[in-house]
C-alpha cells in the first residue's frame, strides 16, 4: 500500500523526476508530431500506468496534469496527442479525473484523456500487445508490483515508441538476497539471470551490487528491443545510498541524444562538467563547501580523460564535431560541450588540426567548436 504521506508535498527529487518526464515529453512529441505531418495522418499517445492523483496536497501539480498542459498550449501537439492514465486505487483515479476535468482548456484537446482504475499486471500488458500507436510511456509504480517484462516488451514494440520507468533499486536490491522473493525476481529478471545475478551479488560491495544489477537490468532491456537505455540514480535523504533509477529504454539513438541531454542538465552535480546523472540531496551543500574552501588540484580530469581516449580512438581521422560525438558517446557519461571541451584542449596540445581554423571561431573572445567544424587527429606517435 503507498505511504499515507506520499501526496502530501512535492520532494525535491520527485520535482527533479518529473522535469525529466516532461521535458522528454515535449521533445518527444515534436519529433512524432513532425513525422506524422510528413505522413499526413496518424496520432499519438502518452500512457501513465501508475498517475497517481494528479496534485499533491499542497497544490503543486504532478505529471499528468503537466502533461496535459503542455499539450493543450501547443497546436501542433493538441490534435494529435491521446492520453490514457491509470491508477490502481479507485479514489486515486476518481481525484485524478477531477483535476483532469478542473484543467483550463481540456476540451480543446481533440482526443479527451481516458482516466481508468485498473491492477497493473500481464493481463493489462497483453491489452496492449496490438497497440501500434507511437506511445511515450511512463511507468513509476510504487515498489516494484507492476512492473513486468512483458509490460515493458509491449511499451517499445511499436514504432515511435519509447519508455521512461522508475526502478525501485532499493527493494529490488534487497529482494535478490531474500528467499521469500526469489519467485518474484525470477519473474522479473528471468530465471537464468536471476539466478546467475544473485550468485555475482554474493560478497560484493555496495557500489559493485549497484552496478551488477543495473547492468543485468540494461541488457535485459536490450533483449527487450530498448537498445539505447540511460539511468538517473536519486540518492537517500543521507546522500550515500541510491534508492530509485529512472530509466530511459529507446529503439532510437535520437531518443538517447534527447534525453541524455535533459538528464545531465538536471543532474544536481558535475565534475568539472561531466553531470553525475542523478539527484543527491547533499550536493547543493557539498558545492557551497567545495567554494567556500576551493581545491588546489584534482587527481583526475575526466575531461582530460576525454581528449585523451578521442585522441587515441580517432587518430589519423578527418571527421566534424558532430560526427566525433555521434561515434563516440552512446553508453559514455559525455554531453555534447564535454566532447567540445575536449576538443579545444587537443587543439591547444597541437594534437588536433581544425577547419575552420582556430582564429576564425572566435566569438565574443571565446573560441568556440560548433557541430559543423571538420577536426583532423593528428596520427599517434608509436610508443
Amino acid at each position: 500500500m503507498p505511504r499515507n504521506d506520499f501526496f502530501d508535498e512535492m520532494t525535491e527529487g520527485s520535482e527533479v523526476k518529473t522535469e525529466i518526464v516532461r521535458k522528454y515529453f515535449w521533445a518527444w512529441a515534436k519529433v512524432i508530431a513532425k513525422q506524422i505531418r510528413k505522413r499526413g495522418r496518424g496520432r499519438m499517445a502518452y500512457i501513465d500506468l501508475f498517475s497517481g492523483r494528479g496534485r499533491y496536497n499542497d497544490g503543486t501539480p504532478s505529471t499528468p496534469i503537466l502533461i496535459l498542459q503542455g499539450a493543450i498550449r501547443d497546436p501542433d501537439i493538441a490534435p494529435l496527442i491521446e492520453t490514457y492514465f491509470n491508477d490502481a486505487d479507485v479514489d486515486n483515479a476518481k481525484a485524478l479525473q477531477a483535476e483532469i476535468d478542473a484543467i483550463p482548456g481540456i476540451s480543446t484537446l481533440k482526443h479527451r484523456p481516458i482516466v481508468r482504475a485498473h491492477q497493473v499486471d500481464d493481463d493489462l500488458a497483453r491489452k496492449f500487445e496490438r497497440w501500434r500507436v507511437p506511445t511515450l510511456f511512463f511507468l513509476d509504480p510504487w515498489g516494484y508490483k507492476g512492473l513486468s517484462l512483458n509490460l515493458i516488451k509491449v511499451a517499445l514494440a511499436p514504432w515511435g515508441c519509447d519508455c521512461i520507468f522508475f526502478f525501485n533499486y532499493n527493494r529490488i536490491n534487497a529482494a535478490l538476497s531474500n528467499p521469500v522473493f526469489t519467485e518474484n525476481m525470477n519473474q522479473f529478471f528471468g530465471v537464468a539471470r536471476a539466478e546467475s545475478l544473485r550468485a555475482e551479488l554474493n560478497g560484493k560491495s555496495p557500489q559493485a551490487r549497484q552496478e551488477l544489477i543495473i547492468s543485468a537490468l540494461k541488457e535485459l532491456l536490450q533483449e527487450l528491443g530498448g537498445q539505447y537505455t540511460l539511468e538517473y540514480f536519486f540518492k537517500d535523504e543521507s546522500g550515500k545510498k541510491t534508492s530509485h533509477f529512472l530509466i530511459f529504454a529507446s529503439k532510437n539513438v535520437l531518443g538517447y541524444d534527447i534525453m541524455k541531454s535533459i538528464m545531465g542538465a538536471e543532474s544536481s552535480s558535475a565534475d568539472h562538467g561531466v553531470p553525475s546523472f542523478g539527484f543527491n540531496p547533499l550536493d547543493k551543500e557539498r558545492a557551497d563547501a567545495r567554494e567556500k574552501s576551493p581545491t588546489l588540484f584534482d587527481l583526475t580530469e575526466p575531461i582530460e580523460d576525454l581528449a585523451d581516449m578521442l585522441a587515441r580512438e580517432f587518430s589519423g581521422q578527418t571527421l566534424s564535431v558532430e560526427d566525433v560525438y555521434r561515434q563516440h558517446h552512446v553508453g559514455k557519461p559525455y554531453v555534447l560541450k564535454n566532447y567540445q571541451d575536449a576538443l579545444k584542449r587537443l587543439e591547444e596540445q597541437n594534437k588536433i588540426v581544425a577547419d575552420p581554423p582556430r582564429e576564425a571561431r572566435i566569438r565574443a573572445g571565446r573560441v568556440t567548436f560548433s557541430t559543423s567544424v571538420m577536426v583532423t587527429f593528428l596520427p599517434r606517435k608509436a610508443a
